[in-house]
């Protein structure tokens, strides 16, 4: 039988249901039925579900043999869950470490991540002169926390991920010392945190003990960064080629990578039907965990996109063994350089977060999804601006669930507008009056009412937000969504400015920054200065670099500064003042082109960032507490 909240699930879903169990399903919609009770079904099985239940096309089904399949289905899915945890439980490459925190923490290391991290670091940096000394890393025991100690790895695998984040000429390189190391990994953890890394709980000195959770989480961050960094448009334009019928590229936007992923493994089999070579080939991928542990569709996935000649075979499918097939399909993944991340027993287990690099790896080396033809007509492809990637970057770096892929759709139910507002302000959020789980009858109208809400909020803050309704940020209104957001990142800024200049309930308005800029370069012989953040003589970057100086005396190498005031010039200016900035301590998540552009609001942030950096040394633990009404 099903529940009454399962039935009222139903009817409110299906209008051919009744609360008290009356009713049908038509067979067109017995798969989202299912969906609604939380079990899955892909097609294929749901097609194999409908031939052994005998239900026909056109069928009307009752309740009762509904509840008789969902009954069936939850069993089975608790089953394979309770032997999921069992096989999971039975592994033995895990240890356990205490946290050096006074809370009694104990956390599970995964031996398999840090073999998994340290191969990764050995394959893509080897070839960095700077680290010579460092590499390779012995992926058993403790050499990767010891390697990571002096920041080196961490700036690379950073820049790895998202080229050009840190001017290296900023890195500490040579005759390092215990202060000059935890520079590095200062600036490691900021560049971390401006590409999107949630880094709260985590500091310079964790990373130099190689406290080993926090190392591993870290490196997992930037790592997922980097491997999920192609998979757009810009980079594939072949994805437009895993859209489904009546889908626009805007449909493609929303998926996160996960799911794009997903659908382009699910491309190449669906291809599969068609192929002699895979003759009644159904399988389909709804998971990096249970789907993939007996490697096959792994096999004909690199059998797919492998290139003519490259000699990757099926043999792996005629292996006998879950681990041993893993194996052979790995030795297949060998031939096209893509063997990382996942051992046999990885792939034997289920790992999820290892099968999920191993796959974006596969992809961004063999997509095989051609780029539209002459014939082909497709949309325009509209790239992220910088703008919007500075936003998407400070959110997720705030630790905000799920992770935004694309700012206009995953802003669009209100749910990480309030966790940012939670987090500028605690406790402004009545999470009672938030509806946090969609229905489908009435999912839109729910969703605009979190929006309206959001709006509401942001009007106690006293944001300025004439014109903006919850539809617009609903709708994905670009300009209306950018102006909600960007006064939500300035009223974080300044928020962490006020408790660090402990100026109570009021937050430094731009006069006050500039002030404080130019009276700081002045009280340290400094001979720039500046009239507001539009000001034409920022576009050289070096203001910030006397600032830089004046916060932290010999952090800059006046060597390297150029004064000639070319385009050229004031970008090199640029770059090495943001990553000197970050080394210092500065949450600075602007670009150097914002500075060269002088791009107000991000100029302010840049200063801003700098003057909390200033104000940090003296920061006392009353400066901690939240501060309360948002009033310049």
């Amino acid at each position: 039988m099903l529940t009454t909240e399962q039935l009222v699930d139903l009817s409110e879903n299906f209008n051919t249901v009744d609360e008290n169990g009356s009713g049908y399903l038509p067979h067109s919609d017995l798969q989202a039925a299912l969906k609604v009770l939380g079990i899955d079904v892909p097609g294929y099985k749901m097609r194999e579900l409908s031939d052994r239940y005998g239900f026909s096309n056109s069928e009307r089904i009752e309740i009762a043999r509904f509840a008789t399949l969902f009954q069936e289905l939850e069993r089975a899915k608790h089953e394979e869950t309770n032997r999921w945890k069992e096989r999971i439980g039975s592994l033995s490459g895990a240890y356990q470490v205490a946290s050096d925190k006074q809370d009694n923490t104990v956390h599970t290391i995964r031996t398999e991540e840090e073999k998994a991290f340290s191969n990764w670091i050995n394959s893509n940096l080897s070839m960095d002169p700077d680290l010579k000394r460092l590499l390779p890393v012995i992926p058993e025991g403790n050499d990767l926390y010891t390697k990571i100690q002096d920041g080196l790895i961490i700036c690379k695998l950073v820049n790895l991920a998202v080229a050009g984040t840190i001017d290296e000429r900023a890195i500490n390189k040579k005759n390092l010392n215990t202060y000059t190391k935890l520079e590095n990994l200062t600036l490691a953890l900021m560049s971390a945190q401006a590409i999107g890394c949630n880094i709260i709980n985590i500091d310079n000195i964790d990373l130099s003990k190689g406290t080993p959770h926090l190392v591993l989480g870290l490196l997992w961050q930037i790592i997922r960064i980097g491997l999920f960094n192609q998979i757009d448009l810009q980079h594939c334009p072949g994805l437009f080629r895993l859209l489904r019928e009546g889908e626009t590229l805007d449909d493609l936007r929303k998926l996160s990578p996960e799911e794009i992923l997903m659908r382009w493994v699910n491309y190449h089999m669906e291809k599969l039907l068609i192929s002699v070579f895979h003759a009644g080939v159904s399988r389909r991928l709804t998971n990096f965990t249970m789907d993939i542990n007996d490697s096959e569709i792994y096999t004909h996935l690199l059998h797919q996109i492998a290139p003519a000649g490259s000699g990757v075979s099926l043999y792996p499918l005629s292996v006998k063994g879950n681990v041993n097939r893993a194996s052979a399909m790995l030795d297949e993944a060998e031939k096209l350089d893509c063997r990382e991340f996942v051992t046999p027993n990885d792939v034997a287990s289920g790992n999820y977060k290892l099968n999920l690099a191993f796959v974006a790896n596969l992809f961004n080396k063999h997509p095989n999804l051609p780029e539209p033809a002459a014939d082909e007509i497709i949309e325009e492809v509209v790239e992220e601006t910088r703008e919007e990637k500075t936003y998407r970057n400070w959110m997720n770096s705030m630790g905000v669930d799920p992770f935004v892929n694309w700012l206009y759709s995953d802003l669009q139910n209100g749910l990480i507008i309030f966790q940012l507002y939670d987090i500028i302000r605690p406790g402004i959020v009545q999470w009672k009056r938030v509806v946090r789980v969609f229905h489908k009858l009435r999912g839109m109208m729910d969703q605009i009412q979190n929006c309206n809400y959001a709006v509401e909020l942001g009007k106690q803050l006293r944001f300025s937000l004439v014109g903006i309704q919850g539809k617009d940020i609903y709708d994905g209104n670009q300009t209306l969504t950018l102006a909600l957001v960007w006064q939500l990142m300035r009223a974080y800024t300044l928020t962490i400015l006020a408790k660090c200049t402990q100026r109570g309930d009021a937050l430094p308005g731009d006069k006050d920054i500039v002030a404080w800029v130019n009276e700081k370069l002045a009280s340290c012989g400094k001979s720039s200065s500046i009239r507001s953040f539009q000001d034409p003589c920022i576009s050289d970057a070096l203001v910030v670099l006397d600032l830089v100086d004046a916060i932290k005396p010999n952090i800059i190498d006046h060597s390297l500064v150029k004064t000639d005031r070319s385009v050229t010039s004031n970008m090199e200016n640029a770059k090495y003042a943001i990553t000197c900035g970050r080394k210092i301590g500065a949450k600075i998540y602007a670009l150097p082109e914002d500075i060269v552009e002088v791009k107000p609001k991000m100029v302010m942030t840049v200063f801003a960032c700098l003057m909390a950096r200033d104000y940090m040394p003296d920061m006392r633990e009353s400066a901690t507490a939240p501060v309360k009404p948002l009033i310049s």
